[in-house]
């Protein structure tokens, strides 16, 4: 099954609940997920937190799991002005510079393209790329670096 690519690099959030809803709204509209997803996604930021602090950004992967997918897709958001996300690792937040939200109908995918997502995101180079890009940039940039 093809993965659908959504970028959106001219929105703005109130904070991490507005994100997440934003998330919800745009994949339950695109059928991308069930009802169910709303739910879950807020659930799981609660419980596993998806903030990440990069050594010279910060970067938010929403996920939650395969059950509540339809089909797959990625959401690559680079918001006007960041968004606090909560972290992982400790007590704290992150500054997200950029929103990549996954969703995977297959559980082993989703961990392969997880561990792809960090590896990339591991190069402040290829970090710097994504913030500075135009939207077509992106588009093509994504699809080559996560083979969609």
């Amino acid at each position: 099954m093809t993965t659908k690519l959504f970028i959106n690099t001219n929105i703005e959030f109130m904070g991490t609940d507005d994100a997440l809803n934003h998330l919800a709204d745009t994949f339950i509209a695109q059928g991308i997920v069930k009802e169910s997803y709303r739910k879950a996604i807020f659930e799981r930021e609660l419980e596993f937190p998806t903030g990440i602090a990069l050594e010279q950004h910060a970067v938010a992967i929403p996920h939650c799991d395969a059950e509540h997918a339809l089909q797959p897709a990625i959401y690559f958001i680079r918001p006007v002005k960041t968004v606090k996300f909560n972290r992982p690792d400790e007590d704290g937040t992150v500054d997200a510079e950029l929103i990549i939200a996954l969703v995977v109908t297959d559980p082993r995918e989703q961990l392969t393209l997880l561990r792809n997502l960090f590896g990339k995101l591991q190069h402040a180079e290829f970090i710097e790329t994504l913030i500075k890009s135009s939207k077509q940039d992106l588009l093509s940039i994504i699809k080559e670096n996560f083979l969609l």
